[in-house]
């Protein structure tokens, strides 16, 4: 009898539903010894784990033990794995003499990525190029074989910044899962492991807010389509201090522990628009991060290899500092900080603009080693794990790859969070202002920035206006002298 062996990110029916015989999940004590993860992604990881073991009862041995190796060791017969999420996990199951069944949760397979991937040559891997095409396979919000609305992508009417004056945008809450014995237990666990075994976590372990099973998770979605998806695509990258949430999904999350498939999303959304319940751009934004940006992700994560993880193009190699891995609000005096690493503290999740253009752009700018940064945001958010982070910094966030997956660094003056965000008017710092007591740190951090790398960016054309701005700057010099001063003290 072959035993089905699943990790803690394989949760959903199709990871199972072609299989009869036994089932093994293990809850590895080591994975939280080595690390410091966020301990609401602790609490979550383990609370869904936990969750579908119960509803399998004895068909599945749920083994909790410190290695994955010293319980499949001891199965009797031969251990079968649907295709792990990250090289380590491959590796593991590898050793462990496990057969390894073809990847699932995704909507395109990786040898069609490959083929397509092939047939470029010479040309780049465009994610617009691989979404269209998932579209057209997948018949994804097509009329007559042409795309719904009349075009491919809206995302230029998608980045409108927040309703001028508004505390939040009025959208209905996200619905919001109820606590069982399962978190309970779950909790004391972390609780007794931290007082009794040293094991450390980062951030705050308040209410869960995440699915654990599948029926939250489909409850979670149909609650978002109807109630939130209209709102969806105008402000989805506006950020607003008093709606953490706007009007973005929150289904990353179950998406990434398996408890969704890609295609049943962007099937119930496309409903939405069929029926008149949201508008193309919000249908359409949405699509294109679940099987566009998403399976993206993680076909470029196993086609550029796992040497990738350790591309250095622009060879940052400063620490990071423990006042932001420690999720230190109160360190900085920088409101979007201060704020977006308070809300990482108390949700383990930010929406991808605090991501991308708060911390990530503030990482990239004091040049941060872009390994200590992947990991901290595999750690750190409860939608991460190693086959996310590693693409989204090292290709994105980080510009680390050189410009592999991106042509340019996603890296701006304090003028864009000025634009849009709410965070510059309670914030002691200008974003009109350089140089002085009130220069703002990702103005001057994004001079600063160009600056150093002012030859590698000369000759890119969508960076080529900025790097000659440098020479209209009077106090370029007063400006990096300042910032070489900084470096990894908080603003």
């Amino acid at each position: 009898m072959t035993t089905r062996w699943l990790f803690g990110d394989q949760l959903g029916p199709h990871f199972t539903d072609d299989h009869r015989g036994p089932l093994l999940m293990v809850e590895s004590r080591a994975v939280f010894r080595r690390r410091r993860f966020h301990r609401a992604k602790a609490h979550l990881v383990l609370s869904a784990m936990r969750h579908r073991a119960a509803e399998f009862g004895d068909r599945m041995t749920y083994a909790r033990a410190d290695t994955y190796g010293e319980v499949v060791r001891e199965v009797d017969g031969d251990v079968e794995v649907v295709h792990p999420t990250s090289y380590a996990a491959l590796g593991l199951v590898e050793r462990l003499g496990a057969t390894v069944l073809p990847p699932r949760g995704f909507a395109t397979a990786r040898e069609d990525f490959e083929r397509w991937a092939e047939g470029r040559g010479a040309k780049r891997l465009l994610m617009e190029d691989f979404y269209r095409r998932a579209r057209l396979a997948h018949g994804v919000l097509l009329d007559g074989g042409e795309p719904a609305g009349g075009r491919w992508n809206f995302d230029h009417d998608n980045r409108e910044p927040p309703p001028r004056g508004a505390a939040s945008l009025g959208v209905a809450d996200p619905w919001w899962p109820t606590e069982d014995d399962v978190d309970a237990e779950v909790r004391d666990d972390l609780d007794r492991w931290e007082r009794e075994e040293g094991i450390e976590t980062i951030g705050r372990d308040g209410p869960r807010r995440f699915p654990v099973t599948r029926r939250e998770a489909l409850a979670a979605l149909d609650h978002f389509v109807e109630h939130r998806l209209p709102h969806f695509g105008a402000h989805e990258d506006a950020i607003l201090e008093g709606d953490p949430w706007m009007a973005h999904s929150l289904v990353s999350a179950p998406l990434n522990l398996g408890l969704l498939d890609p295609l049943e999303v962007v099937e119930r959304a496309e409903e939405a628009y069929r029926s008149g319940g949201a508008p193309i751009s919000s249908v359409e934004g949405f699509v294109r991060q679940v099987i566009g940006w998403r399976d993206y992700v993680w076909h470029t994560y196993w086609h550029q290899g796992d040497a990738y993880r350790r591309e250095n193009a622009l060879r940052a190699t400063e620490r990071m500092p423990r006042w932001f891995t420690d999720l230190d609000a109160a360190a900085t005096d920088a409101r979007c900080l201060s704020h977006t690493l308070d809300q990482v503290a108390e949700h383990g999740w930010v929406h991808h603009i605090p991501r991308l253009m708060v911390l990530g752009s503030y990482a990239l700018q004091r040049g941060w080693a872009p390994t200590q940064v992947t990991d901290w945001f595999h750690r750190a958010f409860v939608d991460g794990y190693d086959w996310v982070m590693v693409p989204n910094i090292v290709g994105m966030s980080q510009h680390a790859d050189g410009g592999v997956m991106m042509t340019k660094p996603y890296t701006s003056g304090g003028a864009y969070i000025n634009k849009m965000s709410d965070h510059c008017g309670s914030c002691r710092f200008d974003p009109k202002v350089r140089v002085g007591d009130d220069a703002c740190p990702f103005t001057a951090g994004y001079w600063w920035f160009l600056d150093r790398h002012r030859e590698r960016f000369a000759g890119n054309h969508r960076m080529s206006r900025a790097v000659n701005g440098l020479d209209r700057l009077s106090d370029l010099a007063e400006l990096v002298e300042q910032e070489d001063a900084r470096g990894n003290r908080a603003p």
